[in-house]
């Protein structure tokens, strides 16, 4: 398997995101630039390799809980 391809990460503090919609956390995710965005439900099972550009949400009743980069 080819190794993802390193992107440049928008700087951006991913605790900005925590307690938006998650609809519009995404659009603004996108808007800042990040190349891959993620909506996760609590305890979701998911791989642990690091992409840069991606960022993580994990959604509970539409409102993002808890963001991270990766």
């Amino acid at each position: 398997m080819a190794p993802n391809p390193r992107t440049e990460e928008p700087q951006d503090n991913p605790d900005n995101y925590v307690g938006l919609d998650s609809a519009r956390a995404e659009r603004l995710a996108e808007e800042r630039g990040w190349s891959a965005v993620r909506s996760l439900p609590p305890g979701a099972i998911i791989t642990m390799e690091y992409r840069a550009g991606r960022l993580n949400f994990e959604v509970t009743g539409g409102t993002v809980t808890r963001c991270w980069k990766g």
